[in-house]
């Protein structure tokens, strides 16, 4: 049986991690909002939908 090659998948993270980061900065330069983490989004959410005026 074949050894796995873990500096292969090390290295495929990386570039994966690398590819992910540059898109992020790119959508920043254009102005365009990030996509909302799961981590974020936990608490904040329900907050963000609530009406202004609540005796409207």
């Amino acid at each position: 049986m074949a050894t796995p090659n873990y500096s292969y998948e090390k290295r495929q993270k990386e570039l994966a991690k690398k590819k992910k980061k540059e898109e992020k900065l790119k959508r920043k330069a254009e102005g365009k909002p990030d996509l909302p983490d799961d981590d974020a989004a936990d608490g904040e959410a329900g907050d963000a939908h609530a009406p202004a005026d609540p005796s409207a």
